[in-house]
């Protein structure tokens, strides 16, 4: 499962002309649901969704230090299985995102879980399936990528990963 996590002052979605969800100041967050998926890749996304420290404290002292949970911020989820598309050329792919005929449950099951463990009220969506027009006002701008198969595709952990140095790269061009 993959999730885009943005810090906004306010977001809505509106479907054919009308404004369905909206929200003030908390997080827009865009979710892809992949074909492996499974409940524990929701239960991870949605840990993070409420308790990432996005927020600064009231001073503004520490800039990463609250959650939309510790604020009482509001969350607006939206579905989006462009997240799993690959490239062919230039063709997208959508193969990896999970068939919608379950997709959709899956999707409406992990609303349910922010619901339940956050205050429902705050807590809203789009139209699955739907054409939607998302805006947002950014604030930051604060953007967060979330993987669920990675535990955060940000971190590099030893043996992944070789950091090379730019002047080595020049010096070895089969390190390129």
């Amino acid at each position: 499962m993959r999730a885009i996590i943005q810090r906004v002052k306010e977001a809505s979605v509106t479907v054919n002309g009308s404004i369905v969800s909206q929200i003030g100041r908390g997080l827009l967050v865009l979710i892809g649901v992949s074909a492996k998926d499974e409940k524990q890749d929701a239960a991870y996304i949605v840990r993070k969704i409420l308790n990432l420290r996005l927020f600064p404290n009231a001073d503004g002292s520490r800039r990463w230090d609250k959650s939309v949970k510790d604020l009482g911020f509001e969350v607006l989820c939206v579905s989006q299985f462009t997240l799993y598309t690959e490239l062919k050329g230039n063709k997208l792919d959508f193969h990896r995102a999970m068939d919608p005929e379950f997709s959709e449950k899956f999707y409406l099951d992990v609303i349910q879980q922010i619901r339940e463990n956050y205050v429902s009220e705050r807590v809203k969506d789009g139209i699955f399936g739907a054409m939607m027009d998302v805006q947002l006002i950014n604030d930051g701008p604060v953007t967060i990528v979330l993987d669920s198969v990675t535990r955060g595709s940000n971190q590099i952990s030893s043996g992944d990963t070789k950091l090379i140095h730019s002047s080595e790269r020049d010096s070895n061009p089969a390190q390129m």
